[in-house]
């Protein structure tokens, strides 16, 4: 007769014992790495820098961070770490420890970059403008400077400024298609596509072809002329029938035009190969209404919903039903 000891529940209860104490092993192990810094000489800036990535309060950073600005032992880019942990909640220390490591490493490019980010914080604009200049001093064909300069200029809404850096940094490296994709794309936004596409021509054969056609294509689109641009778009996405923006883009072109159906296929055609990006099926679904097939604007936007539920107040909000 067997034992009703041995039977199923108990030996589930013991397999399901044996898994929690390998999980609360691998817990505690893991635990155990994590409070090793801590627990060590703390003699070396690794371990500072290890601690304090480990913690979100930066009362509890600056403790750890601070005091790397006299230790000889900390290099310029440990302090240039250390800055970059400080930079948001505490821009003063932070310029502080970056100001060490240029006077440890006075040419690195790195750390006048990070000066000028830290300076931006700081709303020194004197600051940030010296220390970009320093970094292209020290580096002429590089362009990492030249591009920081265009992201702080965009953020202040000068896009002329914007401009200029990229021209500049285009013509450090005139072979690179992602500074070549934006400062094309810039200047089509600032209403220069002739001088945009003149950029895109010099990418031919620098990146993909197809991708290279959306992005004139785009130029075209957004200077009016549709037409020119869904004959681009199209041949877009016959050089790439999987490329999900080319047919997003035809779509938008398409609509332009005013041929819903065709903007419809192409927009259902992104959707299915790229199911991650909302734009598709919000657009369409925005078309429809205008169009007033409302009752395939609610099954459209019935279907966003259903896959994007953590999106379900910016979708009703691009896609209001009366």
């Amino acid at each position: 007769m067997s034992d009703p000891s041995n039977g199923p529940a108990e030996r589930r209860d013991r397999r399901w014992s044996q898994g929690m104490r390998g999980v609360l092993w691998v817990s505690a192990g893991a635990l155990a790495i994590h409070l090793i810094p801590l627990f060590l000489p703390r003699n070396m800036p690794e371990q500072e820098l290890a601690i304090a990535r480990a913690t979100e309060n930066i009362d509890t950073r600056l403790t750890y961070l601070v005091p790397l600005k006299s230790n000889d032992k900390a290099t310029a880019q440990d302090l240039r770490t250390a800055a970059e942990l400080l930079q948001e909640g505490a821009p003063a220390q932070a310029h502080d420890l970056a100001l060490e490591a240029e006077r440890r490493d006075p040419t690195a490019v790195e750390t006048q970059l990070l000066l000028a980010r830290i300076c931006d914080v700081e709303r020194m604009g004197r600051c940030v403008e010296q220390s970009l200049n320093k970094a292209i001093e020290f580096a002429p064909a590089d362009p990492r400077a030249d591009l920081l300069w265009a992201d702080l200029s965009e953020k202040k809404g000068d896009l002329a400024s914007a401009t200029e850096a990229l021209a500049r940094a285009h013509q450090r490296v005139p072979g690179d298609a992602l500074i070549g994709v934006r400062y094309g794309r810039l200047l089509s936004r600032m209403g220069q596509p002739d001088n945009a596409l003149k950029i895109f021509a010099t990418l031919e054969g620098r990146m993909p072809p197809a991708r290279l056609l959306v992005e004139q294509g785009l130029v075209l689109s957004k200077g009016g002329r549709s037409r020119e641009a869904v004959k681009l778009l199209q041949q877009a996405v016959q050089a790439d029938p999987k490329l999900a923006e080319g047919h997003f883009q035809l779509g938008l072109a398409w609509a332009q035009l005013g041929n819903d159906d065709a903007a419809e296929e192409a927009l259902l055609r992104a959707d299915r190969l790229n199911v991650a990006d909302t734009r598709p099926l919000a657009t369409l679904c925005t078309l429809q209404v205008k169009a007033g097939r409302f009752e395939g604007a609610r099954q459209t936007r019935t279907d966003l919903e259903r896959r994007f539920p953590q999106r379900m107040d910016a979708i009703r909000e691009q896609c209001r039903l009366p």
